[in-house]
């Protein structure tokens, strides 16, 4: 059964990541509050699985960690559980992709996806570092991902 007081939470945590995004300020109070948040929602209910909280905060739940730079050693505990629960369907694969390479970047290696993209010295996005680019496409298809080449024109766009 669903925890709809979790659900609630755990959007509301998201809304305010998303606000704060759009913003013009950058606050990165907003993602050390939110890890803290989540952190304590993990300590006391687990990984916030589809079947506990529902799609939409349990993706919720995973954008929170994703944007959870401020501690990476908090971010590969949520990877190992979301990986976890992939096993019963209970999370998005895409968000494995999502972490995983977020986690690589920050130690300084290439991501595996071709998820994760900055700004260049003339504000283009464009993707950081990928291992073994030739076999991108088939790593991103085990994943539920679309084709790398649609998602870098998406990515360009924004």
């Amino acid at each position: 059964m669903v925890n709809k007081k979790l659900s609630k939470i755990i959007n509301l945590m998201a809304r305010k990541d998303q606000e704060m995004r759009k913003s013009e300020v950058f606050d990165p109070s907003v993602d050390i509050k939110n890890t803290g948040l989540l952190k304590k929602i993990i300590r006391q209910s687990g990984w916030p699985t589809t079947s506990l909280v529902g799609k939409k905060a349990s993706n919720n739940a995973w954008l929170i960690a994703q944007h959870a730079d401020c501690d990476l050693k908090f971010q590969k505990l949520c990877l190992k559980l979301i990986k976890k629960a992939v096993l019963p369907k209970n999370v998005d694969t895409k968000n494995v992709a999502y972490l995983t390479d977020r986690i690589l970047v920050s130690l300084g290696k290439k991501q595996i996806y071709g998820t994760q993209f900055y700004k260049d010295e003339f504000g283009k996005l464009v993707p950081r570092p990928i291992k073994e680019i030739e076999a991108l496409d088939k790593r991103r298809r085990n994943m539920n991902l679309g084709t790398f080449e649609n998602y870098k024109k998406k990515m360009e766009k924004l």
